[in-house]
């Protein structure tokens, strides 16, 4: 299990960051098709960590809301 924010970007797309790994970004037209872009990253980015023989950070990300 892994936390990962969704946004909508500049260009139309959905953006999904996944905060416990660095630079494992991603994005899809909707919301459906940017959560499943952003599993599929985060499964690549841990193999090629495995792969690498290097550790695979825990999900230590927290969220909150701040009223403004």
């Amino acid at each position: 299990m892994r936390q990962v924010v969704i946004y909508p970007g500049e260009d139309g797309y959905w953006v999904a960051e996944c905060p416990s790994l660095p630079g494992c970004i991603s994005q899809g037209k909707t919301r459906y098709d940017v959560v499943a872009n952003i599993r599929e990253a985060i499964q690549g980015y841990i193999i090629a960590l495995e792969e690498d023989r290097l550790p695979v950070p825990e999900d230590r990300f927290e969220a909150l809301m701040v009223a403004v």
